[in-house]
């Protein structure tokens, strides 16, 4: 069932013929609640949002985000409900985004910081944030 209103920003398969690479698409509850997080923590830039779906850009990458109810006649439906945890085991990567600039974001949104920003062996400084949807994001830029 869609919620959206008019029409979208292009139609959804010249958007599905552009895409190449690999793609993530996040479901979340509500894409209302869910912008917040991708514009302000992640400082993404908000291509497209209405109440079913949402695409982002940044730092060098695209995500696309549907809200649960336009899975309802999807095999996953089953799966998606307040007490299942999304993401468990998955860590998505925004590489470029500045992780001390990420977690003061989300801390001052209330978000859940699982680890603050902090330099890595391998070469990294990451800070480990959970968004609203239970999906575990690591902003992360080269040590100095």
């Amino acid at each position: 069932m869609k919620l959206r209103e008019g029409e979208p920003w292009m139609p959804a398969p010249d958007y599905g013929r552009g895409l190449a690479g690999l793609g993530i698409n996040l479901l979340v509850r509500s894409v209302p609640a869910a912008l917040p997080f991708h514009r302000e923590v992640l400082a993404a830039e908000e291509v497209y949002a209405d109440a079913d779906f949402a695409v982002f850009r940044g730092h060098g990458a695209e995500w696309m985000l549907h809200a649960d109810h336009t899975y309802n006649d999807h095999p996953l439906r089953g799966s998606l409900d307040d007490e299942t945890a999304r993401g468990i085991g998955a860590e998505f990567r925004l590489h470029g985004r500045d992780p001390d600039a990420a977690e003061a974001r989300a801390r001052s949104l209330d978000y859940t910081v699982l680890a603050g920003a902090m330099d890595k062996p391998h070469g990294l400084r990451e800070a480990f944030i959970i968004d609203q949807d239970g999906y575990l994001w690591v902003p992360d830029i080269p040590k100095s």
